[in-house]
């Protein structure tokens, strides 16, 4: 593969646009859903929880935070308009029902006050993070206290062998992340690490690892 189409498929996992986008959105959501389901169960989601995700994607998998409780809210935050549409056109029932929210924001400034959710998550984002200590800081702010959140990501054993991820990614070992949160004022409760067979992204059949981290406010 060339090392254009290598930049492109990159640049569209960063962020999706066009109809090539609505295809990547699609994968990522097939390809992602069983990251996305453990980082969801690592939340323990309860009645009345208030949840926030940043970098949803389409955003098919909001069903499943459902299925866990229906009394709850769930907010998403990205920073592509596309996957904002199709986020809110594939969980239009649940937006109109007011219990979904999707909003667009710049990956810096998380844009709600202080103390507003119980649980925050993210699946596949880190590598993307532009300013990560400061999106940390920013996450703690909006958790109330004794919050959870989940980062889940695949791990840089894994995702060094991917030649795309060598343009506009920033690769992440479980070390590396606890680094970062060593940083902040989280502090990690659990991490697990798991490891999957997937088709990667030019089409082959590969094991991935990629791990979880619990924090909490």
């Amino acid at each position: 593969m060339k090392q254009e189409e290598l930049q492109a498929i990159a640049s569209q996992l960063k962020h999706p646009t066009g109809e090539k986008g609505i295809e990547m959105g699609n994968m990522m959501n097939e390809t992602n859903i069983n990251m996305t389901r453990h980082s969801i169960q690592n939340l323990q989601i309860e009645a009345g929880n208030k949840i926030l995700e940043l970098g949803h994607g389409n955003a098919g998998h909001v069903e499943f935070i459902f299925d866990q409780d229906e009394n709850i809210k769930y907010y998403g935050l990205e920073m592509s308009e596309l996957m904002f549409q199709e986020a809110r056109q594939i969980n239009r029932n649940y937006v109109s029902q007011k219990q979904a929210f999707f909003s667009i924001y710049e990956g810096n400034t998380i844009p709600f006050e202080d103390d507003s959710f119980n649980k925050v998550f993210t699946v596949n984002t880190i590598y993307f993070w532009q300013e990560p200590e400061k999106l940390l800081s920013e996450i703690y702010r909006v958790l109330q206290p004794k919050g959870i959140l989940c980062i889940t990501f695949a791990e840089e054993s894994f995702m060094k062998q991917l030649p795309f991820t060598q343009f506009e990614f920033e690769l992440y070992s479980t070390e590396k992340v606890e680094k970062l949160i060593e940083k902040s004022f989280f502090k990690i409760i659990n991490k697990e690490t798991l490891t999957e067979k997937v088709k990667s992204k030019t089409g082959e059949l590969v094991d991935r690892s990629f791990t979880t981290l619990v924090l909490e406010k």
